[in-house]
């Protein structure tokens, strides 16, 4: 009897992890103390991911950089994970990523610089050279490769207008407080652009995390 209540919690287990491997390389080793670690932060996410967060009470009546964003078409892409968090469905294409990575490129300035994401190890970031806040070596935003989706931080007014859009959803950690350590408050996954047209207005919400990143506020 013993034995078969514990066959089906440990077969469970290794299914979940063998999930948690599929997601490929991120933030956190792919090792099984890895997967404790975001098996443990996963009681803690968030119930609704699209649902916009409180508003901190310094940001009250400050307007963010985005003025609105055209509503995505379609159902929203199925998400999993924490750390890594991906995208499993409607993944970009291999040319549209490569038009959305080009253009983050081109985003690169004296005060923004490309480099290693310090969340991802693993993937491209955006960094500001004066961030307002040094999360993560002031990184602004990474991609990634292998879905076409991508994380960044946002000023909660733009937040709230990518989730009611549809473009994206919170990282599940995004709660503020003492889950900053993990990821800023503003912390968003945006959804894969699907074509050209979805790329510039992905690029238009790096744009904006950008300027918050880099002390619009």
């Amino acid at each position: 009897t013993f034995l078969a209540t514990l066959l089906p919690f440990i077969l469970h287990i290794h299914q979940d992890y063998l999930a948690f491997l599929a997601l490929g390389p991120g933030g956190t080793p792919p090792t099984f103390t890895g997967y404790l670690k975001v098996t443990i932060l996963s009681f803690f996410a968030l119930k609704n991911p699209y649902q916009p967060g409180p508003t901190p009470e310094r940001f009250a009546g400050c307007p963010g950089n985005l003025v609105a964003l055209p509503q995505r078409s379609g159902p929203r892409p199925c998400t999993r994970g924490i750390a890594p968090q991906r995208q499993i469905t409607q993944k970009a294409s291999e040319a549209v990523y490569e038009r959305l990575a080009a253009g983050i490129e081109k985003l690169s300035n004296p005060k923004l610089v490309v480099g290693t994401s310090c969340f991802e190890k693993y993937s491209t970031g955006l960094f500001s050279v004066s961030p307002a806040k040094r999360t993560c070596k002031g990184e602004v935003c990474h991609s990634h490769p292998s879905d076409g989706s991508m994380h960044l931080t946002l000023h909660p007014a733009d937040a709230s207008i990518v989730l009611k859009a549809g473009w994206g959803e919170r990282h599940p950690l995004a709660r503020g407080g003492w889950f900053e350590q993990f990821v800023p408050a503003g912390f968003v996954m945006i959804y894969a652009p699907r074509d050209e047209k979805e790329v510039e207005v992905v690029l238009s919400i790096v744009k904006a995390a950008a300027w918050f990143v880099g002390g619009g506020d």
